[in-house]
């Protein structure tokens, strides 16, 4: 069955390269970036392991896990590893999970038949700290995918969590928001003591709140 946003995220037992979790004791009140990948020793997921290890702090300092996951089985991800910090220059320093039997990438709804029968898609998943499925992104296997803008998304489901704005096209961290249409103006004045401008009356941007 697929999943949908604000689904709670099925939880799995599982062997990792770190070794065995239940995913939702591993989240520990934690954002997570859950992400699959069609197969070991393949070029475009090597270089996306590689670029989720350089991004390590920037993970770290939004609270978030990185987890991949393939139907590889672990003797081989742990193999593979090697290739990666070897090839990538850097070190893999989150878990991915073995899922050779297929159990977990069905649970996700991560193998599409008509791109393959086997196979995961490259899905991505990013899970709130209430265990709620926030975003949903699925890459065809020929695609790499961009993990600056996986950063970007982090940033703007964080804080839209918190403060009545969202975020418009192209937004990135430190840009000015988009009060929520809820907000009325006597309200605007309160919650956005920075002030906002009054481009329409459904459309008021205001500076990114929760900077000085």
């Amino acid at each position: 069955m697929a999943l949908h946003l604000g689904d709670t995220a099925p939880d799995f037992s599982a062997t990792t390269t770190e070794g065995n979790i239940n995913f939702h004791e591993w989240m520990d009140g934690k954002w997570v970036v859950f992400f699959s990948h069609p197969a070991d020793f393949t070029p475009v997921c090597t270089t996306e392991l590689g670029a989720t290890s350089k991004l390590h702090e920037e993970f770290a300092k939004r609270n978030v896990h990185p987890i991949a996951i393939s139907v590889d089985p672990i003797e081989k991800h742990k193999s593979w590893i090697n290739d990666i910090n070897e090839t990538q220059n850097t070190t893999v320093n989150f878990p991915i999970v073995a899922d050779d039997n297929r159990s977990v990438s069905m649970l996700y709804d991560m193998i599409h038949p008509n791109a393959s029968a086997t196979a995961t898609v490259r899905s991505v998943f990013i899970i709130g700290p209430d265990k709620k499925v926030k975003l949903m992104i699925t890459y065809p296997a020929s695609t790499g995918r961009n993990f600056n803008e996986i950063l970007r998304v982090i940033d703007s489901l964080q804080l839209t969590a918190n403060y009545s704005v969202a975020t418009p096209a192209n937004w990135e961290y430190g840009q000015d928001c988009i009060i929520v249409p809820a907000v009325s103006n006597e309200e605007a004045k309160e919650k956005f003591p920075k002030g906002f401008t009054e481009i329409k009356p459904y459309l008021r941007t205001t500076p990114q709140p929760n900077l000085n």
